[in-house]
């Protein structure tokens, strides 16, 4: 397999750090397949570049998917009731308005609302898969379960849909070296959210992909 795979764990906000972990650390390619896990909003102050960057490689051709993570569903739920504006303002949507210069969704470019109404919920491709948080185990058919998907993480998977796969996840955050341990260890199931908007916090504070041909983790 020559395309080069990669996945990214949830950037909330910051562009900077997502520009360099595309185009400096991972240099990604027109061949390459590239996963995003959600969560591109919210908490940092640069919400609309991250989303903008993310239409653009698509638009130049990149092979981007982005998934819909707990942040984006959130704004989706404030857009399309004002009864669910407190809890997604309470969990930073202050700074992605800012972002958008704009003081209501009402006022957000309705591009952007497509673009956060056609995310994926999870992508299988060969023996991985993506979500932004996690599954429900316990069911039948974890795939039909949407809610878990965003805001579920699990550290093992017992359904045999499931359990014969790498699942690459983010949500939750974890420490650069918990990250880095369980992709040595070779876990199954690898979270790569590292807090890139927790700059403050020691041992968080980075944005992580995860390159799953080379089994490695690259991080800024």
């Amino acid at each position: 397999m020559n395309n080069r795979l990669f996945a990214i764990g949830d950037i909330h906000g910051c562009f900077d750090s997502l520009k360099e972990l595309v185009e400096n650390k991972i240099q990604l390619q027109k061949d390459d397949k590239l996963i995003l896990l959600g969560d591109y909003i919210d908490r940092g102050d640069k919400s609309k570049k991250v989303v903008d960057f993310i239409i653009e490689l698509s638009e130049n051709g990149y092979d981007v998917i982005p998934l819909m993570g707990n942040h984006e569903a959130m704004l989706i739920g404030a857009f399309e009731d004002k009864k669910n504006i407190s809890k997604w303002i309470q969990n930073g949507g202050n700074e992605t308005l800012k972002s958008f210069e704009i003081n209501s969704l009402k006022d957000i470019e309705s591009k952007y609302i497509e673009f956060f109404k056609g995310l994926r919920y999870y992508y299988a491709f060969e023996d991985y898969l993506f979500v932004h948080a996690g599954f429900n185990d316990n069911v039948l058919n974890p795939f039909t379960d949407y809610y878990s998907m965003l805001w579920k993480c699990k550290e093992t998977y017992t359904n045999p849909l499931l359990s014969d796969k790498t699942i690459v996840h983010g949500h939750n955050p974890v420490k650069v070296a918990i990250c880095e341990e369980r992709v040595l260890a070779k876990h199954r199931v690898i979270n790569i959210d590292t807090g890139s908007v927790y700059k403050d916090s020691e041992g968080y504070g980075r944005l992580t992909a995860y390159d799953c041909n080379r089994q490695r983790i690259l991080f800024v």
